[in-house]
């Protein structure tokens, strides 16, 4: 599934190309998502111009004057730009034609992604209303992280993974921040310390940026807006490491099962 990080290289790779744009017409071939398409989407859009493209969480915000058209990129969903005229493939959802010669497409093979229509100030969505800090902003530090945990009982990894906790950190990322700030996974959340709630903070902050300097993680269906994939997962230290030597103890790397999700870890450096 696209976390962050592949958001984040999917909105830097489509903004060039989109703000400034004026969006010609488009054309919606298969309507059933997670959620229904706005039946009237392409009369909504017709004519209005893209002013910013964000994103909020795992959500791309392209905002127009009368709203905020809100994608999701679900388990294989992906933009690309295409040269007008090129023939969609079974998967090919939505084209959006755009007054500067270019068709930005939406693919989405397993159709768990979303494209949303929203009126409004776009943090009232469902949605976007209850999200918690952005990981890379100012909002999100050890401090925030040391009271969102007191007194919790959850493991750390699963805790961190909420999002009414903090936005954006998924599984691949949650293994490798942890390993970083030197945390067991299964550790209680109560238990870190201020200290290692300071360090696991900027765990996930690097960890973050330098996935999204990497273009992201590529395992199966993850390109970006131009085709390219993520090289991210070249320098992982455990996600997908098991029984490999650790990169700084040459510990084996363990695996274990938490909350339905794979959890990897050097026993030696994230003791219990």
């Amino acid at each position: 599934m696209p976390e962050l990080p592949e958001v984040e290289t999917t909105r830097r790779g489509v903004a060039p190309g989109l703000i400034g744009t004026t969006i010609e017409s488009v054309t919606v071939r298969n309507p059933r998502l997670r959620w229904p398409l706005p039946p009237d989407l392409a009369e909504r859009l017709a004519g209005q111009r893209v002013l910013a493209v964000t994103r909020r969480a795992k959500y791309l915000l392209l905002q127009f004057a009368d709203g905020t058209l809100i994608v999701h990129l679900g388990m294989s969903g992906s933009l690309r730009f295409v040269p007008i005229g090129t023939p969609p493939e079974k998967h090919d959802h939505v084209d959006w034609q755009l007054s500067n010669g270019q068709l930005l497409r939406y693919r989405d093979p397993r159709r768990f992604g979303a494209v949303l229509w929203h009126i409004g100030p776009i943090e009232q969505h469902p949605l976007l209303a209850s999200l918690g800090p952005e990981p890379l902003s100012d909002a999100f530090d050890g401090e925030h992280l040391f009271r969102s945990l007191d007194g919790r009982s959850v493991a750390i990894k699963q805790a961190i993974m909420d999002n009414h906790l903090v936005v954006g950190v998924g599984n691949i990322y949650a293994n490798e921040a942890l390993f970083h700030a030197g945390i067991n996974p299964t550790r209680a959340a109560g238990r870190l310390s201020r200290t290692d709630c300071q360090h696991l903070a900027e765990a996930i902050k690097m960890v973050l940026a330098r996935a999204i300097e990497a273009g992201g993680s590529t395992l199966r269906d993850f390109v970006g807006a131009g085709g390219e994939p993520g090289y991210f997962q070249q320098t992982y230290y455990v996600y997908g490491r098991q029984e490999e030597p650790c990169r700084h103890c040459g510990t084996p790397i363990r695996q274990l099962r938490q909350g339905q999700r794979s959890s990897y870890y050097c026993p030696l450096c994230q003791p219990c």
